[in-house]
């Protein structure tokens, strides 16, 4: 996996890690044993290990090791962001994106005038719609596909929104727009994202403001198939991969020499699976725009404005009662609890990055700090200690991020007593069945479907050595025991020294170990 330099690497790697050394399993020394067995290995020498388990409701503590220091949290900072966006916006939340013109129809079908399509916040944008009217995700998901192997994409059209509004003004009986298409991307003030992944957190998001390349190989010697996905004159590709003998590692490519233009080269190996690689563009505006000129005219609407200028300022008049002149298409989103499971199921930073965003514009402001400081409000209502914690972003990687195992529990415990609980427990990963947990254990697993948390992972590089440093891997959420018994837990390691990126696998599967000696056991514990 290539490593970036000051960059935070969310790897979608299994369960975290855990402790050092024995605690409070009552004086159970089988248990004690067996959790010793998994916590002193060698690679935890250096390792700083921080972990509390609750029972649920009860709060009676059942193990507990640092639980009041500052740990790098990683992405189960999204724990934090995510409830506090459910409880500002309500799981039935649907974001809206309406277009307006300027200007009026003649009885031609003439537009003598403009269209703005106005963001309002929609992170999918109706292009992960399934026919369910969920959210789609794959347990890999395509903004980590230059991270990690990642070889689906999912179902539904990326251009299925913009399609739908277009479609919508066509229906109003517009054929032809004489004049300007703009988008308004003015909800929130823009940021740069945390994590891997694309970086612009913007209100308007087309297919996570990226190009999907599909690379397939073929008999070795020929060139390979190479398709882009979302289909668009928009950005020109220049594609040349080469099928390669069976065993070679694959080696891509993806640059951008100049606006609206991407070159893929490299190879890739005979018989390797399809490989999915991803570039963002610069201006999500920009591609929206020309995305939706083109979604005009598959719908029939004769666009005069060319799909490849660039965005510029919307144009917006005082015709209408909300200044955006006279509204003639809206999409809503799938409800907010659709969005939240796919933040927590895929660890999706980008969205994770808006959604103190998103939380200030439900509160008339539009910053990350108006957002963050209602997240911290948030946070003192649900019983949080918020003067021990530090947040500055909403998806884990930035470097003021640091939490603590008690500060942690204390919000799951509060979250696990909120009428919305269930749409909070159901958008997290399930160990061994699915997002960033789905191969942390075997069928088998006696922890398999019993634990339901959010993963978190940060790398960075060891330049130095030619090594890298775990900097955090982490565990929280919600286990079941096989007699039943229901308990709450955080867990954290920081700096665990690694030979290369793919050995944090090691550390997922020491907690993934750790579950499931925690889920079998079939006695009480206590304190």
């Amino acid at each position: 996996m290539p490593m970036t330099s000051g960059r935070y690497i969310a790897l979608q790697l299994a369960c975290l890690a855990v402790c050092p050394e024995p605690a409070l399993w009552a004086a159970d020394k089988p248990i004690d044993t067996k959790i010793a067995e998994v916590l002193d290995e060698e690679r935890y020498r250096t390792a700083h290990w921080g972990i509390l388990i609750e029972e649920q409701g009860s709060k009676k503590v059942i193990y507990e090791l640092n639980a009041g220091k500052l740990f790098v949290p990683a992405s189960t900072t999204k724990l934090y962001s995510v409830a506090t966006a459910l409880d500002s916006l309500g799981a039935d939340h649907r974001f809206e994106t309406a277009v307006y013109r300027q200007g009026e129809v003649d009885g031609n079908g003439e537009l003598k005038g403009h269209l703005t399509l106005v963001a309002g916040g929609d992170l999918t944008l109706g292009g992960r719609t399934d026919p369910g009217g969920g959210i789609a995700f794959r347990d890999v998901d395509h903004t980590y596909a230059n991270f990690t192997a990642c070889h689906a994409l999912t179902d539904p059209d990326p251009l299925a929104g913009l399609n739908e509004l277009a479609r919508q003004v066509a229906a109003r009986g517009i054929k032809r727009v004489r004049g300007e298409v703009r988008v308004d991307d003015g909800l929130f003030e823009k940021v740069e994202g945390t994590g891997s992944g694309p970086t612009n957190a913007t209100a308007i998001m087309v297919n996570d403001n990226v190009i999907d390349f599909l690379i397939t190989p073929g008999k070795a010697g020929a060139p390979a198939s190479v398709t882009s996905r979302p289909q668009t004159a928009v950005i020109e590709v220049d594609a040349r991969v080469d099928t390669v003998s069976a065993g070679r590692e694959p080696e891509i490519k993806i640059s951008a020499p100049m606006e609206g233009r991407m070159v893929v080269r490299g190879h890739i190996a005979e018989g390797n699976p399809p490989l999915v690689r991803v570039r963002e563009v610069t201006d999500p505006a920009t591609f929206a725009r020309g995305l939706f000129i083109e979604a005009l005219e598959r719908a029939g609407v004769t666009v005069d404005a060319s799909p490849l200028d660039s965005n510029g300022e919307a144009i917006l008049t005082r015709e209408g009662k909300d200044g955006r002149g006279k509204r003639v298409a809206l999409l809503k989103s799938p409800p907010f609890g659709e969005e939240a499971k796919l933040i927590l199921k895929v660890s999706h930073n980008l969205h994770a990055s808006a959604l103190p965003l998103l939380v200030a514009v439900q509160h008339g402001q539009r910053t990350l700090g108006e957002g963050l400081r209602l997240q911290r409000q948030f946070l003192e209502r649900a019983g949080v200690d918020v003067k021990t914690i530090s947040f500055a972003d909403g998806a884990g990687g930035g470097r003021a991020d640091y939490t603590t195992p008690r500060a942690t529990v204390q919000l799951l415990q509060h979250m696990a007593g909120r009428p919305d609980f269930s749409i909070y427990a159901a958008a997290l990963p399930v160990l061994g069945v699915d997002g960033t947990l789905a191969s942390s254990v075997g069928p088998e697993s006696p922890a398999r479907g019993k634990v339901r948390a959010k993963t978190g992972t940060l790398v960075w590089e060891n330049t130095m050595n030619g090594t890298v440093l775990l900097t955090s891997k982490a565990l929280a959420g919600y286990l079941t025991t096989a007699s039943g018994r229901k308990l709450v837990m955080a867990m954290m390691v920081n700096n665990v020294p690694l030979e290369k990126s793919a050995d944090t696998a090691l550390v997922g599967q020491s907690l993934g170990r750790l579950c499931e000696i925690i889920c079998d056991d079939q006695r009480e514990t206590s304190n």
